[in-house]
């Protein structure tokens, strides 16, 4: 469900990479100021970035809808807050949007904060905070989860697909009138989401089979305990990764997404553009960042005009190096991210209190 910049006004874009950093902004606060580290410690920060490349060799494969002519691939948000705790989620998956965005072109730059909102805030703050964990609390077994898993992936995938719909309004896109748009984004997004919350439960019941510590931690906001092994879900989702974004990923559906279904359904193509200097200077930014664009190889002159199976053969081999390296690049970013915002706040917990904040009970810088 990656918005492309052609469905938003500059202003509309503008506005939301504003809600969306003030989001992260919080949520870097939280795990940084809590005297828990809203439940970051050693131990999962390398979980922080396993998991980033867990989902975005995730969001490689898409799966399709049948008898609609659509696919879709997995957010990612309910797994990670479920594994993580919110905050940590959010933080991880806007690092996962943001490499895909400047070095694979998926997603547009203007589109940015619409996407982390659609795709990260909505279920990783939302979702799960309303549905997921209310359902878990009551009672941590592989039935809650099920159930909590399918209902938060749901509700946070058909928000996020209303939202879409509500930018585009906002933003002014005549090709895609409300009630038309919003009457084939909704269902295509529901079916999508049903497909997402199975998978997403059959990974947390594994979690919890293996290290129920890992959802217990994040449901209730504390650290993990340091007696807790880790290296061998470490190792299961890391070598998944791989396998996902280097072997899986070429047997992805080639429908488009429930977004692009929806916006050709209704538009008649899915090659929508706006001119303008906004537009272009956001295209410039990440044509000169995007090494893979499309998950692919950049192709030269030479290649251009090479046979068709050579060039299928280019881009099934680029499809698995984007995969890969795009893993990689998100476990040292989200991983590399954790550990600052870690760092950071033990020193800002270690700093004595000022003798206002002692006045107070609370330490403001």
């Amino acid at each position: 469900m990656h918005m492309s910049d052609a469905l938003l006004s500059p202003v509309v874009g503008g506005a939301m990479w504003l809600v969306s950093a003030a989001a992260i902004g919080l949520s870097v606060k939280k795990i940084a100021g809590d005297k828990d580290a809203s439940g970051l410690n050693e131990k999962k920060i390398p979980i922080m970035g396993v998991l980033g490349a867990f989902v975005f060799a995730g969001q490689m494969i898409n799966f399709t809808i049948p008898a609609t002519g659509s696919s879709g691939h997995i957010g990612g948000g309910i797994l990670l807050a479920a594994l993580l705790g919110p905050a940590p989620a959010l933080v991880t998956l806007a690092s996962v949007l943001l490499i895909q965005c400047l070095f694979f072109a998926d997603g547009g730059l203007l589109a940015y904060g619409c996407n982390v909102f659609n795709m990260g805030v909505i279920p990783c703050l939302g979702a799960y905070t309303l549905i997921y964990k209310p359902l878990v609390k009551k009672g941590l077994n592989k039935s809650r989860i099920t159930l909590a898993a399918i209902l938060a992936v749901v509700a946070g995938l058909l928000a996020g697909a209303f939202c879409v719909v509500l930018e585009t309004l906002a933003s002014g896109i005549t090709e895609l009138p409300f009630s038309a748009f919003v009457a084939l984004m909704l269902p295509i997004h529901a079916a999508i989401g049903l497909v997402e919350g199975i998978v997403t439960a059959a990974v947390l019941c594994f979690v919890y089979s293996a290290r129920p510590e890992l959802l217990c931690g994040a449901v209730n906001n504390s650290k993990l305990d340091a007696a807790v092994p880790v290296k061998k879900v470490l190792a299961i989702f890391g070598v998944l990764a791989l396998v996902v974004a280097g072997v899986l990923s070429l047997f992805a559906s080639a429908y488009p997404d429930g977004l692009e279904w929806s916006v050709e359904k209704v538009a008649g193509t899915t090659g929508l553009e706006r001119g303008g200097s906004v537009y272009e200077a956001a295209a410039g930014v990440v044509d000169k960042t995007a090494f893979m664009p499309d998950y692919s190889f950049r192709a030269s002159a030479g290649q251009e005009a090479s046979g068709a199976n050579e060039a299928a053969g280019t881009a099934v081999a680029g499809t698995a190096v984007a995969g890969i390296t795009g893993s990689v690049i998100t476990v040292i970013v989200a991983g590399g991210l954790g550990l600052i915002i870690y760092a950071a706040g033990r020193r800002v917990r270690r700093r004595p209190l000022s003798p206002d904040d002692k006045k107070t009970g609370v330490r403001t810088a």
